[in-house]
């Protein structure tokens, strides 16, 4: 390598006027300025009386002009051979040159050039480093080097300090100016590392031309908004020379690693649009990780080094204190780890020595042991399903228990007279509690749940056997809780060392490390520990933890037995299937559960295609507690939208209720059960007079069609007024009364027997709420309907109104609307049905209904939704009068409507509901969530309302509050990236840019914290 001689800064030292009369000297333009940062030029960005924008860049003389000659070939090449970027025009002088010679007030020659400026936003500016937009910018970047792959310049053998190819010795030669000697450690540290890991595939690295600069500041994306945001363009060719192809991807991913929880994800992503765009060689994947390091250790060193000389130029160090803490971290994390990751990424199998080792077990069963001393082919056994939607474990609270599980576990082989249970490989579960399992990620935290061994269930002091010959390499106790607890890994090695890998076990007893040392012989069939008991064995159930590892990556006495769902290929590549050495009949094993991608697929194929999945990229959820629920992988999601499951998913009283009651008997209504008339008394009690008569049904939109029959029989009318916006169910009989479905897709239009009324919204309404008559003035548009209907020879029937408005955008209604609608509606002869599907029981806080926040008793009351907390049930009830119409003659059945099931899980909610005080919970944290909702509106102008009662809210989102324009992809996006955070909320509203928040009432400040956390950061990416 050549030794490069730092050249000292002597930066050009221009004044912005200097800048603006160079304009208008070297290229007849009037402008104004402002400077722009740089390292060795001076930048300005000018804008001309046009609004025309240009960037003009003075170099000093020690910028050769055939060096930026090669810059400006370099564009124009790409501006041909990649019409896929957004390149700068390279402007000419009034004498005709594309670089200007002119000299400084201090005498130095200095170059000067003027190039348009590019549009867009910086990545730097943009807070959201998505997967999908790191990935754009690795794509960007590979098809940049592919252009560029033919592209040669006598000035590109430069030599230049940012040159990877010469990195350790310019980092060696600055070292020196780092502070302090743990600094100074660091940095030799990853020149080993480089030396060990990096050097011997240099030689066989593709050299070409590079931008070499792909920073944060240095990288334009698109400037339409978050949503949908891409790569357009790199600036700043000044760094440009001939290197090694793959430092592009490694700058780039030096810099985007950056401030990242998870720098390793951020890199993997940005290899992956590399690769694709332009495959990288093996030898530049073993590379890779090397080079990223050698690239942050150049930045600091360099930094340093220019600090002492220019410490008033706070560009220098924009990044070095990044930097500094991701060296930190990058100095624990395992290169070969790194490397693999990175394979994957490339779709290549991560881990390329496990393929040899699975080839060589396979063929070479014979030569394997026993791990215990049963024979496991043929032993008595019982498989446990430990997975996170496992039917045999209790909720996700309960499963911490160890003792407990284990006494689960243990009574299942004694009834199955099994004599071991086994624990599958690559099974995700939600057993890892402890803090040890829970790892940042760049959205949001996520746990290890993917187990990468196979479990032994057996009793404490059964023997643990070697399978192979091999060698002690490594053990320790592991005693933090949930950990290994005494765990032991042998190396075994065959065929002259070319064939190595390595078995842990883990959760013996104590007296299993006695007399060890590493590098101690074992021979198959020996004897080498034994299961451990609780608590010593780190806490667990007994059991031997058995795992076969491809590479310990440099880990002594402890390894990884469970992975992040994210990283689960990689690690199963580490670690693969154990059953190799085990001899599990394969038979003995459940069939692969079908992965997320199969069943999008079959529910494509097999699903009417007319129901929606919610997500671009669908959740699996297998798993609801309380006010959680869990995908496949065990990852974990705060439900804020759910009202579904009014008390929570699963609430364990409601569950015990359904099940008891099931045991016994469900059968149809035509039988007298006690249930039926219990439930229907404790409903009506909550209900004011005279409304005391009930029909049960199964579902919301059961309840809605037949309030309609209850009102069209009693009144022997048709018609029925409706509010625009609004939505009461999917029945025909509701579609034609829901303005939300019929003007919409697909929609018919109004039918001749319905009638809309403006929706009374106080935001974007007609009559807004600083009007403190709005609620009389929204109620006379119902009036006006009666008038216009009577006038075509109509009668009403009745007036449907959901007491807080969902599907029209979360709408409290303003005060006096349903007494002064009521009114004119019961004048007019029809009946008023509220219809509390979403907002009843105790959902708005300050009332168990909805209705009663308007001072109003409807004719008809229907519910829905939270009556049986995601049990199907609803009910209608109302006036003994209306009921008796109703008792014409014609029978009305509702085989399941009623049943005794049903009924158990509705009086077990009122129960819940009364005894764990959740309405006064849903007011206590709804006040305090909307007061932060309301905090947040101050920050953000894309807020342009809050609104809501209790857990009942809905935020509108708008580009402009004085114009009200509905911010409604920013709405999808907001939604889509509190999901990557891990809350879940959706949009309503008619212009789909209203967020809604309900979650289940058992929804705390905590949770409300942790909802307005996410939403804050999310807002701060728009």
């Amino acid at each position: 390598m050549t030794h490069l001689a730092i050249v000292k800064l002597n930066r050009p030292r221009f004044s912005v006027q200097d800048a603006c009369n160079l304009a208008q000297q070297l290229y007849g333009l009037t402008v104004s300025a402002r400077p722009l940062p740089s390292e060795r030029d001076q930048n300005f960005h000018l804008t001309d009386d046009a609004g025309q924008e240009y960037v003009l860049k003075i170099s000093s003389s020690a910028e050769q002009r055939e060096v930026l000659r090669f810059q400006h070939q370099a564009i124009e090449h790409l501006t041909a051979h990649m019409p896929a970027g957004l390149w700068p025009r390279i402007y000419t002088t009034a004498a005709g040159e594309q670089i200007a010679a002119i000299e400084g007030g201090d005498g130095r020659l200095h170059l000067v050039r003027m190039l348009s400026h590019l549009p867009g936003r910086f990545l730097a500016e943009v807070k959201a480093h998505t997967p999908e937009l790191l990935h754009n910018l690795g794509r960007f970047l590979g098809e940049m080097d592919r252009a560029l792959a033919g592209f040669s310049h006598p000035a590109m053998h430069r030599d230049l300090k940012w040159d990877l190819q010469h990195a350790p010795a310019t980092i060696r030669q600055n070292i020196s100016y780092l502070p302090t000697p743990e600094r100074r450690a660091l940095i030799e540290h990853f020149l080993s590392q480089f030396e060990k890991g990096a050097v011997p595939v240099l030689p066989r690295l593709r050299t070409s031309v590079i931008h070499n600069d792909g920073n944060d500041y240095n990288v334009l994306l698109s400037d339409h908004g978050s949503p949908g945001r891409k790569v357009i363009s790199v600036i700043d060719f000044g760094d440009m020379l001939y290197s090694y192809t793959v430092a592009e991807l490694a700058v780039a991913a030096a810099y985007a690693m950056l401030d990242k929880p998870d720098p390793i994800a951020a890199a993997a992503h940005i290899t992956r649009g590399y690769h694709q765009a332009y495959p990288l060689t093996e030898p530049e994947l073993e590379a890779l990780f090397h080079l990223i390091c050698v690239r942050l250790c150049l930045s600091v060193t360099i930094s340093a080094e220019q600090q002492e000389q220019e410490p008033e130029n706070e560009y220098l160090s924009i990044s070095e204190r990044a930097a500094w803490a991701l060296l930190e971290e990058l100095a624990d994390f395992s290169p070969e780890l790194a490397h693999y990751t990175f394979r994957h990424a490339c779709d290549l199998p991560p881990c390329p020595q496990s393929d040899r080792i699975v080839r060589w077990l396979k063929s070479n069963r014979e030569k394997i042991g026993q791990v215990v001393e049963l024979d496991l082919r043929t032993a008595p056994k019982v498989v446990f399903d430990l997975s996170v939607g496992s039917p045999e474990l209790n909720n996700p609270v309960e499963s911490a228990d160890m003792q407990a599980l284990s006494s689960l576990l243990f009574g299942r082989m004694k009834a199955a007279g099994a004599e071991v249970g086994i624990g599958r490989y690559n099974e995700a579960r939600l057993l890892y509690t402890s803090e040890i399992f829970k790892l940042p990620g760049n959205d949001s935290p996520q746990w290890r749940t993917a187990h990468l061994g196979i479990d032994l269930f057996m009793e404490a002091g059964a023997a643990v056997l070697a399978p192979l010959d091999g060698t002690v390499h490594s053990f320790q106790n592991n005693a933090r809780q949930l950990d290994y607890g005494p765990t032991i890994i042998l190396k075994h090695e065959f065929e002259e060392g070319r064939i190595s890998f390595f078995t842990l076990y883990g959760h013996l007893s104590e007296d299993s490390l006695a007399g060890l040392y590493e590098g101690r012989p074992v021979k198959k069939g020996e004897r080498i520990a034994r299961i451990g008991d609780y608590p010593t064995n780190g806490g667990w159930a007994p059991h031997l933890h058995f795992q076969l590892i491809a590479d310990l990556l440099g880990k002594r006495g402890d390894f990884p037995g469970v992975a992040l769902p994210a990283q689960r290929e990689v690690w199963l590549s580490i670690s693969p299937d154990p059953n190799l050495i085990l001899g599990i009949p394969e038979e003995c094993f459940p069939p692969a559960r079908r992965s997320r991608n199969e069943i999008l697929k079959l529910r494509q194929q097999r699903i009417g295609r007319s129901l929606s999945i919610a997500y671009k990229k669908p959740l699996q959820i297998v798993r609801g507690w309380m006010q959680y629920l869990y995908d496949e992988d065990g990852q974990r999601y705060l439900d804020a939208v759910n009202n579904v499951a009014h008390l929570g998913h699963c609430h364990p009283r409601v569950v015990k209720a359904a099940q008891e009651q099931i045991a016994v008997l469900n059968t149809n209504t035509r039988y007298l059960h006690d249930h039926l008339v219990r439930y229907a008394e404790r409903l009506c009690a909550l209900l004011p007079e005279p409304l005391s008569v009930c029909f049960f049904v199964n579902s919301g939109s059961e309840a809605n069609d037949l309030a309609l029959r209850l009102a069209r029989t009693h009144t022997k009318r048709r018609d029925v007024i409706v509010l625009d916006g609004a939505y009461h169910g999917n029945l025909t009989s509701l579609i034609e009364i829901s303005p939300y479905k019929f003007d919409g897709p697909g929609g018919s239009g109004c039918p001749a027997h319905v009638h809309k009324v403006v929706m009374p919204d106080l935001y974007r309404g007609p009559y807004r709420a600083a009007d403190p008559e709005a609620g009389s003035k929204y109620a006379r548009h119902v009036q006006e309907a009666i008038r216009r209907a009577e006038e075509q020879g109509r009668e009403i029937a009745a007036f449907i109104c959901e007491s807080l408005l969902g599907c029209g955008g979360q709408i409290v209604l303003p005060d006096g609307y349903l007494k002064e609608a009521y009114r004119y509606v019961r004048e007019a002869g029809g009946v008023c049905i509220a219809d509390e599907v979403q907002v009843g029981f105790g959902r708005v806080g300050t009332h168990f209904w909805g209705f009663e926040t308007q001072g109003v008793v409807p004719d008809i009351v229907t519910l829905g939704k939270p009556i049986g907390n995601g049990h199907p049930l609803g009910a209608v009830i109302t006036r003994p009068e209306i009921a008796e119409s109703f008792n014409n003659g014609m029978e009305y059945f509702n085989t399941f409507g009623g049943n005794p099931v049903s009924c158990a899980v509705g009086l077990a909610v009122l129960d819940v509901i009364e005894d764990e005080k959740l309405q006064e919970q849903a007011l206590r944290v709804g006040t305090y969530l909307r007061a932060g909702l309301k905090r947040l509106m101050e920050r953000y102008q894309l807020i342009g309302d809050v609104r809501g009662l209790g857990l009942f809210l809905g935020v509108e989102l708008v580009l402009n509050r004085e114009r009200q324009e509905a911010a409604t992809a920013q709405a999808a996006y907001v939604v889509e990236r509190m999901k990557d955070r891990g809350v879940l909320i959706s949009t309503d509203g008619p212009l789909h840019n209203v967020l809604k928040i309900k979650p289940p009432l058992v929804f705390s400040e905590a949770d409300a914290d942790r909802l307005l956390g996410a939403l804050d950061q999310v807002l701060a990416e728009l």
